[in-house]
């Protein structure tokens, strides 16, 4: 699959030793594998960059409590896909995301230290077995980060916290042309919570690792409404933890089974291009995982600014 490249690289970072060696041999192997698998022909590939922006600025001498801001948001969004042979279908895809609000204080109009708005980097790749059944074979491996964590302000790092998933399972095409698709899979995953940010006394972190394990399931929609002017774009995961590797810690406390309540991912997407290059998104996304917060959480971004395509 072509991003285990970055999955395994990313491995390598947090490896030692034999382990490092035989991460890098698996790279290798992978490599070799992607470029013998594009000679078998080409893939369906989709690119956009979009850039949103707003601004408002107010005098020192300006009366009526109002304050500047200033709001950007960059994105992209990256699809390759290939029927590797007539058995292997391979889908990749990358989400990028990370913005900024610069805002003036209402009294003197200095403007503040910027804060995060929007920070998201999600990578995926599912490798489906085409065998023209009712139900497909398939292997997924998925990796969630943010480009920025500043939880602690003294202490900010650069890609922090780590969320790997491993599953396999049963997969199934309900419907796939160019505009709209449906899939649905369902299988059983592993995951590794990776946290280098885990403050244990005044000035001092470490790095603590959750495992669990359990059953996944994921639905994909892709629809054109308005006569294919708006793009709508929905994913609904929910993972249901079996077992973790910190039962035994919580064991007597009141979050002893927080873990075991299934975890719910569902974003939806709206895009309308104006023009070639201007266009409107809205992003909508529900999450429940109630060892963060015992309610929902939910986040709408809707921005206007400029996109491109690049293929």
């Amino acid at each position: 699959m072509l991003l285990n490249v970055i999955f395994v690289s990313i491995n390598i970072l947090f490896s030692k030793g034999e382990s490092m060696r035989r991460n890098i041999l698996i790279a290798v192997l992978i490599l070799a594998g992607i470029v013998f698998a594009a000679e078998s022909g080409p893939w369906e590939k989709s690119m956009g960059l979009n850039l949103n922006f707003s601004m408002s600025n107010f005098s020192e001498n300006w009366e009526g409590g109002d304050a500047g801001a200033i709001n950007w948001v960059a994105s992209s969004d990256i699809l390759l896909q290939k029927q590797m042979n007539e058995w292997f279908h391979n889908k990749n895809t990358v989400k990028l995301s990370f913005g900024q609000t610069h805002s003036q204080d209402v009294t003197t109009k200095n403007w503040r230290i910027p804060q995060k708005s929007d920070d998201l980097i999600e990578l995926e790749s599912v490798g489906r077995f085409t065998l023209e059944t009712f139900v497909d074979p398939y292997a997924a491996v998925k990796l969630e980060s943010q480009f920025l964590d500043g939880r602690v302000a003294d202490n900010k790092r650069l890609f922090n916290p780590l969320k790997l998933t491993e599953s396999a399972g049963i997969a199934r095409v309900f419907f796939k042309n160019e505009h709209r698709e449906l899939t649905s899979r369902f299988g059983f995953g592993v995951r590794q919570d990776i946290d280098r940010d885990v403050m244990t006394a005044p000035d001092e972190y470490e790095t603590r690792t959750i495992n669990d394990g359990g059953v996944e399931w994921v639905t994909e929609l892709r629809l054109p409404l308005a006569d294919n002017r708006i793009k709508y774009s929905s994913k609904l995961g929910v993972f249901k933890a079996i077992f973790s590797s910190e039962s035994e810690e919580l064991e007597g406390t009141p979050q002893a089974d927080y873990w075991k309540a299934p975890d719910i991912n569902w974003e939806n997407r709206f895009s309308a291009n104006i023009t070639e290059h201007l266009a409107v998104n809205l992003r909508i996304q529900l999450l429940y995982d109630k060892e963060i917060d015992l309610k929902g959480r939910h986040s709408e971004i809707l921005a206007f600014g400029f996109t491109y395509n690049l293929f």
